[in-house]
C-alpha cells in the first residue's frame, strides 16, 4: 500500500503480553530477578506487571501455552521484546544483578545510539534491557542519517558502573 501516511511523531509502543508455559517461573523472572512490579494477577493463567505504576508493561499467560515447549529458534515469531532503562548506571545495575545471579547473557553490544543487553527468559522469548545515549551523542553519516551499529559492549566497563 502507498501512502503519504506516516505514524505519528509521540506514538510510543505500550506493552507485550507473552504466552508463557509456567506463569510462576515467568513472575520469577520478571518479578524476581528484573524486579518489574505484579501489577494483577488472575490465578495460574495470567499476570501484569510494570514498571513505576503503569497498567501493565508486560502481559504474562498461559492460555495457549501452559506447560508448552519453547518454540524453535528457526520458527517465524518474537525476536526480542526490549526494556529501555533510563540511565546507563540503570543498566549497569541490572547487569550486575543477572551477573551475580549466574544468568546467562545471550549477546551484548553497543549500538552507538545505545548499549544493550540480550538474554532469552525462561520460555525461549528474547529479551533486550538496553539504555539510549542522548539523541544529541548519536552518531550520523555524513547525509544525517542515524548511523547504528554493533560492536562489543564493554561489560566489564559497565560493571565497574554498577559499583
Amino acid at each position: 500500500m502507498k501512502s503519504n501516511y506516516t505514524i505519528p511523531r509521540n506514538t510510543k509502543i505500550g506493552h507485550v503480553h507473552l504466552k508463557v508455559a509456567d506463569l510462576q517461573r515467568a513472575l520469577d523472572f520478571y518479578c524476581g530477578l528484573l524486579g518489574f512490579e505484579l501489577v494483577t494477577q488472575w490465578g495460574d493463567s495470567a499476570a501484569f506487571i510494570s514498571a513505576g505504576g503503569y497498567h501493565h508493561h508486560i502481559g504474562l499467560n498461559t492460555w495457549q501455552s501452559k506447560d508448552g515447549p519453547r518454540p524453535p529458534k528457526n520458527a517465524t515469531g518474537l525476536f526480542h521484546h526490549a526494556i529501555l532503562y533510563p540511565t546507563r548506571k540503570d543498566l549497569a545495575v541490572i547487569y550486575k544483578r543477572l551477573h551475580d545471579a549466574g544468568y546467562p547473557l545471550t549477546g551484548a553490544a553497543d549500538h552507538g545510539v545505545s548499549e544493550a543487553l540480550y538474554l532469552d527468559d525462561p520460555d525461549g522469548n528474547g529479551v533486550e534491557l538496553y539504555w539510549d545515549r542522548p539523541r544529541d551523542q548519536w552518531p550520523v553519516k555524513s547525509d544525517g542519517s542515524i548511523e547504528m551499529y554493533t560492536v562489543a559492549l564493554d561489560l566489564e566497563g559497565l560493571l565497574r558502573e554498577a559499583g
